[in-house]
């Protein structure tokens, strides 16, 4: 079995990733199991600049930066919360005016965007001040 580090709520602790709790995502044309704990540590790992981190709910992970939840992980998708960020690109699937619920849909792909950690960083920020 196969254990790999991670930060989940603060307290650091290991992802087993199992036979029976595979997942299969394809990454630059190559398939690969992984679950989803792992997912959510590669996502973290990616914003590890930010003071982010994640709480398990419904079934998946609602992502935090500085206290606003800002989105949410499910499989190989990060959902963030539509804020009107003027700067991502065309392929990032926005929510329609009459969708309910309001999120960026952004695909697994994007993990090593240099625009990804602004964005969510701008999303709390953006938050924080309408409240």
């Amino acid at each position: 079995m196969n254990t790999r580090p991670g930060v989940i709520e603060g307290g650091i602790y290991r992802f087993y990733i199992s036979h029976e709790d595979d997942r299969q995502i394809v990454l630059g044309g190559i398939r690969m199991s992984i679950t989803e704990d792992a997912l959510a540590a590669e996502w973290l790992n990616r914003l590890k600049e930010l003071n982010v981190h994640v709480k398990k709910m419904f079934g998946c992970y609602c992502l935090y930066c500085d206290g606003q939840p800002v989105g949410w992980i499910h499989d190989a998708v990060l959902s963030l919360r539509e804020v009107g960020l003027d700067y991502l690109p065309e392929g990032i699937k926005r929510p329609a005016p009459e969708d309910k619920i309001k999120e960026l849909v952004i695909p697994f792909d994007y993990i090593n965007a240099e625009w990804l950690p602004k964005a969510v960083q701008d999303t709390a920020d953006i938050r924080k001040r309408s409240r």
